[in-house]
């Protein structure tokens, strides 16, 4: 079983468990995404930043 730090996306608490123990929130994994050159999504998700920024 592999273990890894998870944070809560409601209470931002880390914790190791699928969900969180305050909130009973499902947990996410605070890495960003991977990095590549060949993004798919860049054009929207710039577009999308830019939109929501103005």
């Amino acid at each position: 079983m592999k273990r890894e730090i998870l944070v809560c996306p409601k209470c931002s608490t880390y914790t190791l468990e699928q969900n969180c123990q305050k909130d009973n929130t499902k947990t996410i994994s605070p890495k960003p995404a991977k990095f590549s050159i060949e993004d798919k999504y860049g054009k929207w998700r710039r577009e999308y930043k830019k939109n929501v920024q103005d």
